[in-house]
């Protein structure tokens, strides 16, 4: 199977950044998706922003022009760039890796980590 391990999180000022990190460590594995979702406390989770192994990415509304993902050549990790943090970025971010274990469809997610922008 697929094992993911996010780093990053932490506590900083509004208009402060962040960078989060994923990687996806296994065997048998190919990535078609990777990216990160949100959930704040009483909401549900909701896109931040995915990458494709053909490099094609897609942003939440709130996020771009913000975020920036970015990802390895070879699919396994992930990075999202957190700039002009807001105290509404405030969540919970899931690290997600969609694709194949060698025939079955894959789809995980990782347990998260927390950012905290206080204002």
């Amino acid at each position: 199977q697929v094992q993911l391990m996010e780093s990053g999180g932490g506590s900083v000022q509004a208009g402060g950044s962040l960078r989060l990190s994923c990687e996806a460590s296994g065997s048998g594995f190919r990535l078609t998706a990777i990216g990160w979702y949100r959930q704040a406390s009483g909401k549900q989770r909701e896109l931040v922003a995915t990458v494709t192994s053909g490099g094609s990415t897609n942003y939440g509304d709130s996020v771009n022009g913000r975020f920036t993902i970015s990802r390895d050549y070879d699919m396994n990790r992930v990075y999202l760039l957190m700039n002009s943090l807001k105290s509404e970025d405030t969540a919970v971010y899931y690290c997600n890796v969609r694709g194949y274990h060698y025939t079955d469809a894959l789809d995980v997610w990782g347990q998260g980590t927390l950012v905290t922008v206080s204002s």
